[in-house]
């Protein structure tokens, strides 16, 4: 297996490390970039790998993973194009952020994959899309999904739909954890100890997600088991819906959409 550098320690790239090793690669095997000097040796201590620039990482790698924010892509791609070894596959984790901006910053040919995660990566239940670039071919796809699913589930979109897989997979666990806060809010009102209703709530999305995944079943089948006629669910459902909570859920999921594709312009 070639080694793999992933450019960017923040928290997912530092995710992606500890996946990797859990999966069974060697500390050997991967390389980080880290500028601080701090956070490099906090990283060497805790998985033994080595850290380096942008620039000697890349070059020490047939696998470069981008995990930098948006606005520091094109200076990292400065950084790195000229180290670059032939052949090399980039995997990109920015939000926003397309195959042609990097092919274009590449040197001519690199094998690019456009990767949108999301934060469950954390606990190794990530949801992951990704989608080839002009010079992919099912090799680098191959090689990307299994980087991936060292944190979670991957599925392949086409490019043109991963601003839409943005607003609902990557933007997702927060509208959820809103869900979870407000109805944490909801039992303290009702006069529950905040502790309770935490562990109420939380359980409840764990449990009901957990039904979703396990069941197969369609998310209306399951709320209808829940909705007794003229019981308590269809009086809050009801509520709900005169609020046009479906409604602002489009609304919302359209805005996250509209941003990333700004983003990507």
């Amino acid at each position: 297996m070639s080694q793999i550098a992933i450019i960017g320690a923040g928290v997912m790239g530092e995710t992606l490390v500890s996946g990797l090793l859990r999966a069974g690669r060697q500390p050997d095997d991967i390389v980080i970039a880290e500028r601080r000097e701090d956070r490099a040796a906090e990283l060497t201590e805790r998985y033994g790998i080595k850290v380096m620039d942008n620039a000697e990482a890349a070059g020490s790698a047939g696998t470069v993973v981008l995990v930098v924010k948006p606005q520091d892509m094109a200076g990292v791609l400065v950084e790195i194009a000229d180290h670059m070894r032939p052949g090399a596959l980039v995997i990109s984790l920015a939000a926003g952020t397309t195959t042609a901006f990097l092919e274009e910053r590449l040197p001519a040919g690199t094998a690019v994959v456009r990767v949108m995660p999301n934060t469950p990566a954390l606990v190794d239940e990530g949801m992951a899309a990704i989608s080839p670039g002009s010079s992919c071919d099912e090799k680098h796809l191959d090689e990307a999904e299994a980087l991936m699913s060292s944190v979670g589930r991957v599925i392949r979109v086409p490019e043109k739909q991963q601003d839409a897989v943005t607003a609902i997979s990557g933007s997702g666990p927060a509208y959820l954890f809103f869900v979870v806060e407000s109805m944490i809010e909801a039992g303290v009102h009702l006069g529950l100890p905040r502790t309770t209703a935490t562990q109420l709530a939380v359980q409840t999305a764990f449990g009901s997600a957990k039904l979703l995944r396990e069941t197969g079943q369609h998310p209306t089948v399951l709320r209808e088991q829940v909705t007794s006629p003229g019981g308590t669910t269809a009086a809050a459902l009801r509520e709900l819906e005169s609020h046009s909570v479906r409604a602002a859920f489009l609304a919302a999921l359209e805005a996250a959409r509209d941003r990333s594709e700004e983003l990507g312009s």
